[in-house]
């Protein structure tokens, strides 16, 4: 679809919504500007002060998503619904994703989501990495695969393909729905080919981290010391999702009981969960609290981890983001991510109302907002690097995450 369709479509649909929650600042679409970045905000000294205190060969993005329509060949899947325009709050979505990310180009939108994610990977200092996320299928508790309840899918041999064919500016994470029958054999071919650690979206996927059905896969995973990063809290990335108490962080003591070492994607800093450690008096709780309660289990020490992606979102935006700012004793657990390409989903980020809100010094929101509309990966990272609670900020240990990946 042509941007000028794109605008039809989705700003006289779910711009309005989208509007109404999050006031888009810097408009409803990205601009998608094709030139570099412009060197006065590269050499900015607010760019300059971003990279003080780390290592730029030990930067890896541990969540950036690898999307497209398989009209290359590279075996993505995608649900009919995210094409087509009768199904609004799918395709709504997917044209917004298609449209931060700058893929609708002539060559096709595999290939333009590469090119343009190469470019503005390429701006990041020498060593910076971006990790790739293959994404499996719904599967059913027999291990039957359900496109039918499957939004999208990213082949492990795509992402990796990707990986191999750029290997100065990416890695891959690999997606093994656990179900599977072959599922540990599939891990160990991951490993072997080169993959960093398992992906999954439970309440998408149709997984409970906490089944024995998970055992075999978790003891494999353990075995191999191979990291599990995994959604937690609500998910809204796409429509109808069905199992949402799936994304539950209490679920995840099952894989860490069993030595895996586990990353929770946002901190779970979404919706609210069962507090099951009660039982039957079980209330609902944040999910983030949830997960506050699993950091502070010293029996977690070395084995919970958590993604900080998306949590600069304005939905996201408050407690949790406070936390994670201020707990001097957390930043050594907290690993850097982009979540790419939501950062280049206008609506949902808004500097000035981060400066409103205290986490922002009123002269960074201008460069912040001209940098995006240049590199949202680039805005996604000095944003954080800028923000600031109570006198704190993000440790430069939290952007180092190439440790974490053991080779």
């Amino acid at each position: 679809m042509k941007r000028r369709n794109f605008i039809k479509v989705v700003g006289l649909g779910a711009a309005g919504t989208l509007s109404a929650l999050y006031w888009p600042d810097e408009g409803m679409l990205n601009p998608c500007f094709s030139e570099k970045t412009p060197g006065e905000l590269l050499d900015h000294p607010f760019m300059h002060e971003s990279w003080e205190g780390i290592n730029s060969a030990e930067y890896w993005d541990v969540h950036t998503h690898l999307i497209g329509t398989g009209d290359s060949g590279s075996g993505i899947y995608l649900h009919s619904s995210m094409q087509d325009i009768f199904s609004p709050a799918q395709y709504v979505r997917f044209r917004f994703y298609i449209n931060a990310s700058c893929s609708d180009n002539v060559e096709g939108i595999d290939q333009g989501y590469i090119q343009r994610l190469s470019r503005l990977q390429q701006e990041f200092p020498p060593g910076a990495k971006n990790m790739l996320l293959a994404f499996d299928y719904h599967y059913d508790a027999s291990g039957k695969q359900d496109r039918l309840r499957s939004p999208f899918s990213t082949p492990n041999a795509y992402a990796a393909r990707v990986s191999q064919s750029l290997p100065d500016r990416f890695e891959w994470i690999a997606s093994i729905h656990p179900y599977r029958e072959d599922s540990v054999e599939e891990l160990h071919a991951a490993v072997k080919a080169g993959a960093r650690a398992i992906k999954w979206l439970p309440p998408v996927m149709g997984i409970d981290p906490s089944s024995q059905r998970c055992d075999r896969f978790y003891q494999a995973m353990a075995e191999l010391d191979i990291p599990l990063l995994t959604h937690a809290g609500d998910e809204h990335a796409v429509d109808g999702v069905e199992a949402q108490h799936m994304g539950n962080p209490l679920l995840l003591r099952r894989p860490l009981e069993q030595g895996v070492r586990v990353i929770v994607a946002h901190c779970a800093s979404e919706g609210v969960g069962d507090d099951i450690d009660h039982g039957k008096a079980a209330t609902k709780q944040e999910n983030f609290l949830l997960f506050k309660r699993l950091m502070e289990d010293k029996n977690y020490e070395g084995r919970l981890f958590g993604d900080i992606s998306a949590m600069t979102q304005l939905n996201r935006v408050g407690l949790a983001l406070q936390t994670i700012i201020t707990r001097d004793d957390w930043q050594h657990r907290l690993l850097n991510g982009s979540d790419y390409p939501l950062p280049g989903v206008m609506p949902l980020f808004s500097t000035k109302k981060m400066y409103k809100l205290g986490y922002l010094a009123k002269e960074r929101v201008s460069y912040l907002e001209q940098l995006r509309q240049y590199n949202p990966l680039l805005f996604d990272f000095v944003l954080k690097r800028s923000l600031r609670w109570q006198g704190k900020r993000l440790s430069a240990s939290v952007f180092e995450t190439r440790k974490f990946f053991r080779n």
